[in-house]
């Protein structure tokens, strides 16, 4: 059984890449939700439910968010429990209860911490990533 964590030299077939491409985006997806939905909540003019969020989400990447919207809730939950986010469950008329999010005052500052964390990391990635230009 092969280990996903090792790269493994293989004939570069197609099933090959869109496995290790799939396992990248959700890798790269983890670290990258909780910053994406602070930032949506910090821009939101009211609180939001996760549905709400998922949609902006999905707006914002024309249909092609790569974060799929179950995966928000656990993320949700964590930021809530560590006190970032704040949330409130409303009665709703048309189904279950709602829990609705607001970003805390810990939740701004912890914004602004990972946009510059994100900031110095994009950077660092393209100065290896980038194609255009002279080679290293």
């Amino acid at each position: 059984m092969q280990d996903d964590s090792t790269l493994a030299v293989s004939d570069g077939a197609p099933a090959d890449q869109e496995r290790l491409s799939q396992k990248f985006q959700r890798e790269l997806n983890a670290g990258l939700v909780g910053l994406v939905l602070l930032a949506v909540l910090e821009q939101a003019q009211e609180d939001l439910y996760g549905y709400q969020i998922a949609k902006r989400l999905q707006g914002e990447a024309a249909g092609n968010a790569p974060v799929k919207q179950g995966a928000l809730y656990p993320v949700l939950r964590q930021l809530s429990a560590n006190g970032l986010l704040a949330s409130r469950i409303v009665p709703s008329y048309a189904g279950p209860p709602r829990r609705y999010y607001r970003i805390t005052e810990a939740g701004r500052a912890a914004l602004a911490d990972w946009r510059g964390i994100w900031r110095n990391t994009r950077d660092f990635v393209d100065g290896f990533t980038q194609t255009e230009g002279a080679s290293r």
